[in-house]
């Protein structure tokens, strides 16, 4: 065998090792995102404070178990959940909700309601089973409203009965979704509500979201890994010294 021939096997040899690594980093990754992490980023200001627009953050897909919406682009080969479990009051998940327009689109709330639960809204204020979630005041949220001015928007803690506590925005105090009926919420599904209450479109509206079947959960928002000012890029490196929200990294979520 030729020198010249050996070196051209050599070469052939080497980016056949290449494809192969590379083929199992892809199914490891593929796997990982499946089974374990899947990364997500907020688009909108629907969970404003817990949540900034810019923000990126790790969800758990074990934490409630699998449905077909756990495998990319939620094809319908099976039902229910595999190692299914409830989400706890207070979590803060991601689910699928179909939307004509775009097909089945992630949406990040916080879980309210169980099945069985009663939920309403009297004058702003949460109501489960008939009880108030406790709710004071905070210090007001300053956010930048248009032409750089702040608004000043008024910011309360809500506890659940179960010890959960969160920040909530109340942006208008006589919102569309400050009174409401009362929504019994059916077996095998939940109800979740953004805590940026009047700029959430979430179970309150039952044309647009509704109750969320148990099936439709991805997962459980976990950790915020990343972060940058709202209308920046992640992939503009060369700002991040800027634009980077440096404190928010490593953030985890309740």
């Amino acid at each position: 065998m030729s020198v010249t021939t050996e070196k051209k096997q050599g070469s052939e040899g080497g980016v056949v090792e290449i494809i192969k690594i590379c083929v199992q980093a892809l199914l490891i990754a593929v796997v990982i995102r499946t089974l374990v992490f899947q990364p997500f980023n907020i688009p909108s200001g629907s969970m404003e404070d817990t949540l900034l627009v810019g923000d990126y953050l790790f969800v758990d897909k074990f934490a409630y178990g699998y449905s077909h919406h756990s495998l990319p682009f939620s094809p319908p080969i099976f039902s229910g959940r595999v190692l299914g479990a409830l989400p706890k009051r207070g979590d803060i998940a991601v689910f699928k909700v179909w939307v004509p327009q775009d097909g089945w689109t992630d949406y990040i709330k916080r879980v309210i309601g169980l099945p069985g639960d009663r939920i309403q809204m009297i004058d702003g204020v949460l109501y489960i089973n008939e009880k108030a979630v406790p709710k004071v005041r905070l210090p007001n949220d300053y956010v930048d409203g248009e032409g750089g001015a702040a608004r000043h928007i008024p910011r309360y803690k809500e506890t659940l009965d179960n010890g959960r506590s969160y920040e909530v925005l109340d942006m208008d105090p006589n919102g569309f979704l400050d009174n409401t009926p009362v929504y019994q919420v059916p077996e095998g599904h939940l109800f979740m509500m953004g805590d940026n209450r009047d700029n959430s479109t979430d179970s309150r509206v039952q044309s647009a979201v509704g109750y969320v079947p148990v099936e439709n959960l991805v997962g459980r928002a976990e950790m915020l890994f990343f972060s940058v000012d709202r209308g920046e890029h992640a992939w503009a490196i060369w700002k991040w010294p800027w634009t980077v929200r440096w404190s928010r990294i490593g953030t985890l979520l309740e």
